[in-house]
């Protein structure tokens, strides 16, 4: 299961340090695959957050821990828009033949 968040702010720097945090603690939860951070080059107020994790169970679990209630909480101020969130299934060439 792979989850895609995508932050707008006119404040990067500290919105940026917000999001840092909730990675690494995201990094250690068993069942996170990988979670990567990246800001546009084409636009900086723009940061996306793409996150794999095992199953749809522990992307759930993982939304409704601590951290991430933290991470929504601190970022309101800062956010122009809510977060657009989306979930995507991944696709190999082998599901396509």
């Amino acid at each position: 299961m792979m989850v895609l968040m995508s932050f707008r702010t006119g404040q990067p720097g500290p919105l940026l340090d917000i999001l840092a945090r909730y990675v690494v603690l995201s990094r250690g939860r068993p069942a996170c695959r990988n979670i990567d951070l990246t800001v546009s080059a084409t636009d900086p107020g723009r940061l996306v957050i793409v996150e794999k994790w095992d199953s749809a169970a522990a992307k759930r679990e993982h939304f409704d821990a601590d951290e991430m209630v933290t991470m929504a909480t601190a970022t309101v101020p800062l956010l122009l828009a809510e977060p657009d969130i989306d979930l995507l299934e991944g696709v190999s060439m082998h599901d396509l033949a």
